[in-house]
């Protein structure tokens, strides 16, 4: 089995258990316990192959006499934290300089398990100070609030103590048994908790589909941002300062802009710091969790809670523009069409000031605003590349997002519109867009592409191949003109169409009809007669010299 395929067995294994276990319970609720729990597992295998390495010799054997990690129970470590009280602080002092964490042996997966294949009545309480202690203590004051929506005290768990105990028992067992039998390491883990991510938000319909982004459309955002921003042809970077999602939802986008940059340069690019925003908290929490999930350490990221459109992120609100934060990669999926509150205090925000207020009825463009504020600007080091996926009506509606959109075009900041086909999300079945905005863009034109009738069809929603989404990658990349696909287009024409962007008046996808020439058509037929007239004749002849009646 590959690892691609053991990567998805394992996902459709605790797929399987969730909806085997979750009962009453809707998919979004058993999501957040479902995936705290792989966190938690994550947390405590990470943490005590870390101890094995810093104990070297001295790491306890096991007196467990099941080998797979989630059963040695107790674990080593509570032996060794129990031989040797006096070194306890300067073991987790080095532990949290190496791994950026610690977890008391008692709030260790294997223990948890434990308690839980022993239906003891102490799970409930030990999950409850367990996940406290992660919040509080593990990574100092960095993850406050982690677990902050898993409610252990919910009645969808059980109306007593003892019947919510006794379910958690039930579930913690069975991802228990489920995972043991699969790798161990981050990547495997990692890609279960997103493949996770995407069944639940696939299954739960539109609420739980507004913070994930599938897959493909991700990959194209994270290769469009990463190639060479003055000349794409060149292609990817490989090195990236500081990359942003503005509505980051459960940071998937984030991961695989990390990701897509690995593998299109061979393990070697890096990315300094990846900056993500969410204002839901539930979803905040797990893009917390997915970041450490997938290996980052806690310093090589920052997500913050709160509200984009408000901007309250001190951070992002630098008033010295020596100090602005600037990034050189910035991939978004706002939720479309947000009716938001604009007022006179926004209307002069130093992000909006210049282009003006999107309307009150779609926050589309200030999102897009928001996010080009503090996008990198024309200088060789910082300069960078915004995609973004807004509804189609950006392109074309009038009044405030005229002007805005006008103003965009006459700076020159728009570089590439791409049409997506429609139903490739989970929250709604209307066509997309990705807008291509950059500070340092050196074309004078717009390149449109039109992909929106390259997909595969599903039973409930539209998929992207392979080799759609690299179509749309390479023809951005090479600025490549196809018939009924792909056009640059002068601003002159753009002009001359009032700065409306609509893609299938630059781009057409149908078929021209074929041309009928008559006037050729006529003239063959008149030979055709002739011919047939002149043959007649002669066969009439030799009728005749036969003796036998003409036609």
């Amino acid at each position: 089995m590959t690892q691609k395929e053991q990567h998805k067995k394992l996902g459709d294994t605790l797929w399987d258990i969730a909806n085997d276990l979750r009962g009453v319970m809707n998919a979004d609720d058993f999501r957040d316990y479902m995936l705290s729990f792989l966190f938690l597992r994550y947390l405590s295998f990470n943490y005590e192959e870390a101890a094995k390495k810093e104990l070297g010799k001295d790491y306890p054997p096991s007196r467990s006499t099941d080998s797979r990690f989630d059963f040695t129970v107790p674990p080593p470590l509570e032996d060794w934290y129990n031989d040797n009280k006096e070194d306890v602080p300067f073991f987790e002092d080095s532990m949290r300089k190496k791994v950026h964490y610690v977890i008391k042996p008692k709030y260790l997966w294997s223990n948890i398990t434990h308690l839980a294949s022993k239906q003891n009545d102490e799970l409930l309480q030990t999950l409850r100070e367990g996940f406290r202690h992660i919040e509080d203590e593990s990574f100092g004051t960095t993850f406050k609030g982690l677990f902050s929506e898993i409610n252990l005290n919910s009645e969808k768990l059980g109306k007593t103590e003892k019947e919510r105990n006794d379910k958690l028992c039930k579930i913690i067992r069975k991802i228990a048994e489920g995972i043991a039998e699969f790798s161990t390491d981050t990547d495997t883990l990692g890609d279960a908790y997103e493949y996770l991510i995407g069944k639940f938000a696939a299954g739960s319909g539109k609420k739980a589909g507004e913070f994930y982004t599938p897959q493909q459309i991700s990959t194209i955002l994270s290769r469009i941002v990463l190639l060479d921003p003055h000349d794409p042809k060149e292609g990817y970077k490989d090195k990236l300062n500081k990359v942003l999602d503005f509505t980051c939802g459960s940071g998937s986008l984030l991961l695989n802009v990390r990701n897509q940059l690995k593998k299109e340069t061979e393990g070697k690019g890096t990315i300094g710091k990846i900056y993500g925003q969410e204002k839901n908290i539930t979803t905040y929490n797990l893009a917390r969790m997915n970041m450490l999930l997938h290996g980052m350490k806690d310093t090589e990221f920052e997500i913050f809670h709160g509200d984009t459109l408000l901007n309250q992120w001190d951070e992002f609100n630098q008033m010295n523009p020596s100090k602005k934060i600037k990034f050189d990669a910035i991939v978004a999926n706002p939720p479309f069409s947000l009716r938001w509150e604009p007022n006179d205090t926004l209307a002069e925000d130093f992000r909006f000031k210049g282009y003006g207020l999107a309307p009150k009825s779609a926050a589309d463009f200030a999102f897009l605003l928001h996010g080009f504020h503090f996008l990198g600007t024309d200088n060789l080091s910082d300069d960078g590349t915004m995609a973004i996926i807004l509804p189609h009506g950006v392109l074309f509606r009038g009044g405030a997002e005229a002007r805005i959109r006008e103003k965009l075009l006459k700076d020159n900041h728009i570089d590439t519109v791409i049409g997506l086909p429609s139903n490739l999300f989970y929250s709604t079945g209307i066509p997309v867009c990705i807008l291509v905005l950059k500070r340092c863009k050196k074309q004078d034109d717009v390149l449109f592409i039109n992909a929106s009738e390259q997909f595969v069809k599903g039973k409930r929603q539209n998929e992207l191949s392979e080799k759609h989404l690299e179509n749309i990658v390479e023809t951005y990349k090479f600025r490549n003109e196809r018939e009924r696909y792909s056009r640059r287009v002068s601003m002159d024409e753009i002009k001359k169409n009032d700065y409306n962007l609509n893609i299938s008046r630059y781009v057409s996808t149908s078929e021209d009809e074929i041309q009928i020439d008559l006037e050729d058509v006529n003239s063959k037929l008149t030979e055709i007669n002739k011919s047939i007239k002149v043959n007649t004749e002669k066969h009439n002849e030799y009728l005749k010299e036969l003796g036998l009646k003409p036609i």
